[in-house]
């Protein structure tokens, strides 16, 4: 992105916003697939894949693949979060929609339909797998003993138990049929390049989407207790062919993996470090604190505001004017409303605003944004929020209680109340929480 930054000290919003475009831009497939696009072999070539970029993974591909050169296959993305088909590029591969985060009867029909296009490939064939973010409820392909219907419950109940990603995604291999490597191995003989987009902290490659073509360290042991720590109900039979190990994922060292290439096209460091490059054009200080941050959202939050109240002071590691960018996966434990009310709305960006205005207390000369960079936090319409030194006085004049949203985990109800959602609609990529602070 070329378009000069917004000043930081006349529009602090409008610069925050500016260092989350600069962040989704250096993500996006267009830019990023192109250089990895490999020549086609002397067999056919089959593209498959699951995540929230897959369709504009697949417009990137197919822009990029030689017009004369066969190509085919199925990706399944998020429903509304394709975006429209360059001109001039022809449709060559079938992009099916499905639900997310709680998978649907559309995504275990499209992981069916995937798996069946591996019978009867070759040594001479090349299989693409295109893999994000999402991928995980996308592709859904219950393991024998389960219904569509356990794992909508069982991916409810994480969702909302506080579990991270590691933990989830360990669980969700165990439980599947296509996942924790298991694509791979209906692939055969046929080579296999993983083309990837981190979403996850320490980019852990059999982590993004639960690494359907990646071998898995984790256990079928791993998996019971992650269950039994979250109190997630297993039917018997599963519980039981976990504890013998007839659920066990493949594993590193497998000589399935031998012909088979991952690279990772996009991750949330690049991000971080085009908005920090962006936010020094602009003559301000940018100081990437991490891309691994997880935690519960809230309390995230409350540790962002200390480091900036900190700078604000004089106090801390860093001079103002400064921006501070961090990336992660942070959680939001779930749980009822309080005597009973309305639940909240809202993901764990917004969540992360909450605990920031709480702990920034209007504190001058502080601004905050985060986002997610789907472009949707949780389940809403919104990418996440921004946090001002008159967050709190704007909220008391509109009669909110920042207390009750908190407890309500409200986020989504608090900001847009003040007007102070980010809305940016489907991003086509996915590189994770990104949060700036700019201090000036």
């Amino acid at each position: 992105m070329n378009t000069a930054a917004p000043c930081a000290q006349a529009q602090p919003r409008a610069f925050l916003r500016h260092l989350f475009d600069v962040a989704v831009a250096r993500a996006l497939p267009a830019h990023c697939l192109p250089p990895h696009v490999p020549a086609p072999p002397r067999g056919r070539t089959l593209v498959l894949g699951a995540g929230k970029a897959a369709g504009a993974m697949v417009h990137a591909l197919e822009a990029a693949w030689p017009a004369t050169a066969p190509l085919g296959g199925l990706v399944v993305t998020r429903y509304g979060h394709t975006p429209p088909r360059p001109p001039g590029v022809p449709a060559r591969v079938e992009i099916a929609q499905a639900a997310h985060p709680v998978p649907d009867a559309a995504g275990e029909q499209a992981a069916r339909r995937l798996l069946a296009l591996t019978e009867g490939l070759t040594a001479d064939d090349l299989v693409i797998c295109l893999i994000s973010g999402g991928g995980s409820a996308l592709l859904t392909l219950p393991a024998d003993g389960l219904t569509l219907a356990d794992k909508q419950r069982i991916n409810r109940e994480l969702l909302a138990s506080g579990a991270g990603i590691h933990e989830m995604n360990a669980l969700r291999k165990h439980l599947s049929r296509i996942k924790g490597g298991r694509l791979a191995a209906a692939c055969g003989p046929a080579q296999i390049l993983t083309l990837a987009i981190s979403d996850v902290p320490g980019d852990d490659l059999s982590v993004i989407a639960s690494g359907p073509t990646v071998a898995d360290q984790s256990t079928c042991g791993d998996a019971l207790t992650i269950a039994r720590r979250h109190g997630i109900a297993l039917p018997p039979a599963v519980a039981a062919a976990l504890q013998s190990g007839a659920l066990e994922t493949p594993k590193p060292g497998d000589a399935l993996f031998k012909r088979h290439r991952v690279e990772l096209i996009a991750t949330p460091q690049q991000s971080l470090q085009a908005a920090a490059e962006a936010a020094r054009a602009a003559g301000i200080a940018a100081h990437v604190l991490s891309d691994e941050i997880e935690g519960e959202s809230r309390d995230v939050g409350r540790l962002h505001a200390a480091l900036a109240r900190a700078v604000a002071r004089g106090t801390g590691a860093f001079n103002p004017p400064c921006v501070l960018l961090s990336g992660g996966e942070t959680t939001v434990t779930l749980a009822a409303p309080p005597a009973g009310g309305p639940p909240g709305r809202g993901g764990r960006a917004g969540e992360f605003c909450l605990g920031l205005a709480q702990a920034l207390q209007g504190e001058p000369g502080v601004w905050g944004l985060a986002a997610d960079t789907d472009g949707i936090d949780g389940v809403e319409d919104n990418a996440g929020a921004l946090v001002a030194p008159d967050t709190l006085t704007r909220a008391a004049d509109a009669g909110l209680g920042l207390a009750d949203h908190i407890a309500r985990h409200d986020a989504y109800g608090f900001f847009h109340a003040l007007d102070d959602l980010v809305i940016t609609g489907p991003t086509h990529t996915n590189v994770n929480d990104f949060r700036a602070i700019l201090v000036v």
